[in-house]
């Protein structure tokens, strides 16, 4: 059975692998943070959202496998992810840490590992 947490990763992960802007950005909560360390940058609201998927991942033509999910509630899931995409390492493992509300991302924190 698919849980709700399933869907909501299911359908990050298909906008983010299309370069789906609308869609992926319909993920968002307007008020989302998302905090990126490796790139050394918070992105606070969709403008900043959207500037990072599109510098990110359509840049980088950047695909995202899903490795695995652990829902911590059904608001809070950290996923990990195998990335691959024209980026210098060319595969990269990584994480992110998402915080929903309102049926959307309110939160995420993203890791290289």
């Amino acid at each position: 059975m698919t849980t709700d947490i399933d869907k909501r990763v299911g359908d990050f992960l298909a906008a983010a692998n299309t370069f789906d802007t609308i869609m992926f950005m319909a993920q968002w909560h307007k008020d989302a943070v998302l905090d990126d360390p490796c790139v050394g940058r918070k992105f606070a609201g969709h403008n900043e959202i959207q500037e990072y998927f599109e510098d990110y991942f359509i840049g980088y033509n950047t695909q995202t496998q899903l490795v695995k999910l652990d829902a911590t509630s059904k608001n809070k899931v950290r996923i990990e992810v195998l990335f691959t995409g024209t980026f210098p390492q060319g595969e990269i493992g990584g994480t992110f840490d998402l915080v929903y509300r309102e049926g959307k991302i309110q939160s995420a924190k993203a890791e290289l590992i």
